[in-house]
């Protein structure tokens, strides 16, 4: 399956539509893909704003009609709801599965009119399964945050006192021996970065994690125990 076709899943994945093939196409390319990645972290509470919107709110919407009128108090059961928003995205998917990324704004604009947060919530980093920092005698900070995801884990870089010229890099040290890059960025000129990486190593997996330079030459190293 083409790449293009890969990032019209994402919809179908975020509310569990796939079938496990799919699931399992879709993941490979969630980890090479970090505008995917991106989208997913944005839209990863989404699932538990629907769980509150009333049902007859959600399937109209899915539907394109207008939401009838319900009270905030008669909100249907979860599974209930979940059940009803999926099957008629079920039938959805079959005919056209580019009207996922469609049905999920929808949903989310609903959930604004209800009056959610959506904004602040969607916006907020998830917080670390784990955090490891390591302080050297230069001055140099190195904090990394640690969280699961069903592709790997997402590594949320804090840095202060780096070098600052030159492009640096933070690896990923499996328990088996394999290395992967995470992420890169140009040095700044405050020696202060804060960015966030993706490794497709689990999260038991990981033995630690390198800082280094240009040269690969190592400036930090975080054990994980």
């Amino acid at each position: 399956m083409r790449e293009n076709a890969l990032h019209q899943l994402l919809g179908a994945y975020l509310l569990g539509g796939l079938e496990p093939a799919e699931a399992r196409a879709f993941e490979d390319h969630l980890a090479r893909c970090a505008d995917c990645r991106h989208e997913l972290e944005e839209l990863e509470s989404l699932p538990a704003m629907l769980d509150a919107v009333p049902a007859p709110d959600a399937v109209a919407l899915t539907a394109g009609r207008p939401a009838v009128d319900s009270s905030p108090l008669l909100v249907e059961p979860v599974a209930t709801l979940q059940h009803n928003v999926l099957d008629e995205l079920a039938v959805r998917r079959r005919k056209s599965r580019r009207r996922w990324s469609a049905l999920v704004g929808a949903v989310a604009a609903a959930c604004l009119a209800l009056g959610f947060l959506a904004g602040p919530l969607l916006n907020q980093p998830p917080k670390p399964d784990a955090s490891y920092s390591v302080q050297a005698g230069s001055g140099l900070q190195l904090t990394v945050g640690m969280v699961k995801k069903g592709w790997g884990t997402e590594l949320q870089v804090d840095g202060r006192s780096l070098p600052l010229q030159g492009t640096m890099s933070l690896w990923v040290k499996g328990r088996d021996g394999v290395e992967d890059r995470a992420c890169a960025w140009t040095a700044t000129p405050s020696g202060r970065i804060k960015v966030t990486g993706a490794t497709p190593v689990q999260l038991a997996g990981i033995a630690g994690v390198e800082l280094r330079d240009e040269s690969q030459r190592t400036v930090a190293a975080i054990s994980v125990p």
